[in-house]
């Protein structure tokens, strides 16, 4: 494979995240969006590393932080999904309008 598959792939996985977050009202499905999202970012980091980049840490290291963060972005969404479920009862982004200081 060269690096224009894995541009594609990526660029397809990026498409369905922003789909997925502008599109939906779950906030469930808006949380698998921005994770795909962040999985198109972690395969553009790694197929420019193999294939541009003379050292193959650099690419690895982000992308680890980059799982990092995805990790902690998912736990801290999930929590304050299920207060407001728990609160509401609903996880539709439209009914949750009202949350304002």
């Amino acid at each position: 494979m060269n690096l224009h598959a894995y541009l594609i792939v990526a660029l397809a996985l990026f498409s369905i995240g922003i789909y997925a977050v502008l599109e939906r009202r779950s906030l469930i499905a808006m949380l698998i969006g921005v994770e795909l999202m962040l999985g198109a970012a972690s395969l553009n980091f790694m197929a420019f590393n193999y294939f541009l980049s003379p050292d193959p840490a650099i690419g690895q290291i982000i992308v680890l932080f980059i799982i990092g963060l995805a990790a902690a972005e998912a736990s801290i969404a999930i929590s304050i999904i299920l207060a407001l479920h728990w609160v509401r009862r609903t996880t539709d982004v439209e009914q949750i309008t009202d949350l304002k200081g």
